[in-house]
């Protein structure tokens, strides 16, 4: 099975070549890139191409690599055997599967997605590095070991919010998307906008760069922030004058809240538009 991208995912070349090289080499595919790239969004198209079930964990700061695997329900047993209820004589009752051990006991091969594994405290890879590099576990509680059927195709996805473990990087093939160019990006908004006007797209593309571009920006608008404008100014029926200056100039866009997310890269920008004006 080759991954070869999808109609709902514009997939570069290099990005195809390394879930594939993933899946050769048999390790999970570490994906970073900026938030809005689409890396989870790869996870499901992925699944989706190669007809595979796709399992998710989506990490939090709270999470524990233990959920991952299982967690024993001791207070639902202890609750049940001052009741007098049977099923407290099967442990098995209080064993509450994770993700790990549903992929691993799946009857035909799945993809798992670990989505953003550095929002986890920084042990957490280490905590897992047994289980994905041998694709095995053991449960104290009823005294089995938990093997892979199927070795499942695993993405993990990180933000890049802390470094991960040496440990843990050497154990997966690494990718990282980069932002897609203005020929990329068309591609892809073409996708999610078959019909647009080319002469729309192309001053929203100008508009959107010329506002990626700006020099210390705190946050830059990604993809999906610029699906996001593209959506509201096809639903708002913004005109095409609106968007193109006569000048050249960089100058405010309609809806600028759909790029820009925090007042400072707000105030920024417009005090870049206002030099400008008076530079004239």
């Amino acid at each position: 099975m080759k991954f070869q991208g999808s109609q709902n995912y514009v997939a570069t070349e290099d990005l195809m070549l390394a879930v594939n090289a993933s899946a050769t080499l048999r390790k999970p595919l570490l994906v970073k890139g900026e938030p809005g790239t689409g890396k989870t969004m790869l996870a499901e198209e992925v699944a989706e191409a190669l007809n595979l079930p796709l399992l998710q964990w989506h990490i939090k700061s709270t999470t524990k690599a233990q959920q991952g695997l299982y967690e024993y329900d001791a207070v639902s047993r202890l609750r049940d055997s001052q009741l007098g209820d049977e099923k407290v004589k099967d442990i098995h009752n209080y064993i509450l599967k994770g993700v790990l051990w549903q992929a691993f006991t799946a009857d035909e091969p799945v993809a798992l997605l670990i989505d953003e594994i550095d929002k986890a405290d920084i042990e957490f890879p280490n905590d897992l590095l047994r289980e994905i590099d041998r694709m095995e576990f053991y449960c104290y509680e009823t005294r089995e070991l938990i093997k892979a059927k199927h070795r499942p195709l695993v993405f993990i996805t990180s933000n890049n919010e802390k470094e991960l473990p040496d440990a843990f990087l050497r154990r997966c093939f690494f990718h990282y998307i980069k932002f897609p160019d203005a020929e990329t990006m068309k591609k892809i908004v073409d996708v999610h906008f078959p019909g647009l006007k080319q002469e729309l797209l192309s001053a929203a593309m100008k508009t959107f760069y010329d506002v990626r571009n700006l020099p210390g920006l705190k946050k830059k608008p990604s993809t999906s922030e610029l699906l996001d404008w593209l959506k509201l100014l096809v639903a708002e029926d913004i005109s095409l004058d609106v968007l193109q200056s006569q000048d050249n100039k960089v100058s405010v866009p309609p809806l600028v809240g759909a790029l820009l997310k925090n007042e400072q890269d707000v105030t920024l920008f417009e005090k870049l538009v206002f030099m400008q004006r008076q530079n004239r």
